[in-house]
């Protein structure tokens, strides 16, 4: 019962591969490294370096390594990046979906679970998105999921695929330096990478309709986001099928909390710099999470402060050298 990993070199995708082994669920990785690090990934972990636009090596690894399921991590992410490269944004997501599910159709592979985006959803004035609100996506990159969500679920309907769609929210931390997300283009990277070097981080935009002007989001831990996938692996192994689920904490906090709590954990001055605002980025977006709780068996477990605990530690680790694979210290409790 081998998975396939598609983007398991990534940031996220390596944590997930983490958290599969511990489990005790073999693996195999796919990913041509273009934003991915072979060194994020245990010398017993199998790598094959390759797209997942190339059904052929697709077919191929998974004829190799028996696979019989896979989580689709790889694939572009950047919603500001999206808007100036859409086309790119169309081939790597909705054509790498595409492509995959060829391969698997061919090789007789029916079990799938997709890493889409809360990005499906646009603005939204719900003081919680359900999987059942408005997917209106403000962005090339939100509606590259959501397509790849419908083809996936219209697989699913014409060949008996047992398929699950992620739908993360904003995924930060990192458990060990070795992981750490490079050239991130979120929230904490984007603040990191200013403090560093000795600026004031950037804020867009701070004249939303929220609580103090900045965007709110639902920050989830990886390490949480990693439980979920291996969650997601045992539903669809028992024949969940055909949903896309919130994985998110269900709670919200806007920028310049997080920029508090990183002033705080750093002893840094966060002091942010206000910018105008950025195309396409909602005010709010907050997961409900009871869907993935019934689902998923599964809740998210570390607070804002672990995050950042665990973010900073990971980041300040590697400027001081090459990251070893080591523990992240607990730091306070959910």
């Amino acid at each position: 019962m081998t998975w396939l990993l598609t983007g398991g070199a990534g940031y996220i995708g390596s944590h997930v591969t983490e958290a599969m082994q511990d489990a005790g669920v073999p693996v195999v990785v796919l990913d041509d490294l273009s934003t991915g690090r072979a060194s994020r990934l245990r010398p017993t972990v199998p790598l094959v370096k390759g797209s997942v636009l190339d059904t052929a090596t697709v077919r191929t690894v998974i004829r190799d390594h028996d696979v019989t399921g896979v989580i689709h991590l790889a694939g572009k992410k950047s919603v500001p990046e999206s808007m100036t490269s859409p086309l790119h944004y169309y081939r790597e997501n909705v054509t790498g979906a595409l492509a995959l599910l060829e391969a698997m159709r061919a090789e007789d592979v029916n079990q799938l679970v997709f890493s889409s985006s809360a990005a499906v959803y646009g603005t939204s004035d719900a003081d919680y998105v359900t999987e059942d609100s408005p997917t209106l996506p403000d962005s090339p990159y939100g509606r590259s999921k959501l397509v790849s969500e419908s083809m996936i679920r219209d697989a699913a309907a014409a060949y008996g695929l047992d398929s699950l769609s992620l739908r993360y929210f904003n995924v930060v931390g990192c458990a060990d330096p070795a992981l750490v997300e490079i050239n991130g283009t979120n929230l904490f990277p984007l603040v990191f990478d200013a403090l560093q070097r000795g600026d004031h981080p950037v804020v867009f935009g701070a004249d939303y309709p929220t609580r103090d002007g900045s965007c709110v989001r639902d920050y989830i831990h990886v390490e949480d986001l990693a439980d979920a996938h291996v969650a997601a692996v045992r539903a669809v192994s028992v024949g969940a099928s055909q949903k896309a689920v919130n994985v998110g904490c269900g709670a919200g906090h806007t920028v310049f909390e997080v920029l508090r709590e990183i002033g705080v954990m750093t002893g840094l001055d966060t002091t942010p710099e206000i910018l105008p605002r950025r195309p396409g980025d909602p005010a709010s977006m907050v997961a409900a999470t009871a869907l993935a709780e019934r689902v998923l068996g599964w809740k998210a477990q570390r607070d804002l402060s672990q995050m950042v605990a665990s973010a900073w530690h990971a980041v300040t680790a590697t400027s001081q050298g090459k990251p070893e694979m080591t523990s992240v210290p607990s730091i306070g409790t959910s």
